[in-house]
This record gives C-alpha cells, structure tokens and sequence, in this order.
C-alpha cells in the first residue's frame, strides 16, 4: 500500500509541476493546438522513458497500449491550456 501512496504523490507532483510549466510557457495565440502539441511532447518524453528503460517498476507501464496513454497525454495538455489564463 505505501507504493500506492508514494506512486500517487509522484503522479501528482508530476501534473501539477507540468500544469504549471505549460501555463508558462504556452502562447496566448492557439493555445489549445500548442497545448495539445505540447501533451504528445510529454508522452514522447514519458512514454519514451519507460520504454526506454529496463526497470521491473516500468514493466506494466509498457505491458499497456501506447495509444490509449498518447491520447491521454494529449488530452491533458488540452485541459491545462484550457483552463489557464
């Protein structure tokens, strides 16, 4: 139980510190394509990561379908662009 707890604090810690970068840094003019853009530039990076590295903790992550977790990467950067400024 303490992994879900510590694994949920990270998920967090991550979105938030995301949300925050993306409210910076996307432009005023399209905001949502630039932040749809900028969803799949975390996935590539997230994604990337865990496939990129063998590690146990990282095994279900690439045992699931990548395009369910792109497009969920790609919402969520709608979502921050969205909801900001």
């Amino acid at each position: 139980m303490r992994l879900v707890g510590a694994g949920v604090v990270a998920h967090v810690g991550l979105s938030v510190g995301w949300a925050v970068v993306l409210d910076a840094v996307l432009p005023a003019r399209r905001r949502l394509a630039w932040g749809a853009l900028a969803g799949l530039g975390i996935a590539g990076l997230d994604l990337g990561l865990a496939h990129a590295v063998a590690h146990r903790r990282l095994a279900a992550i690439r045992a699931l379908p990548v395009g369910p977790q792109v497009a969920d990467h790609v919402a969520y950067g709608i979502a921050i662009a969205s909801g900001s400024r």
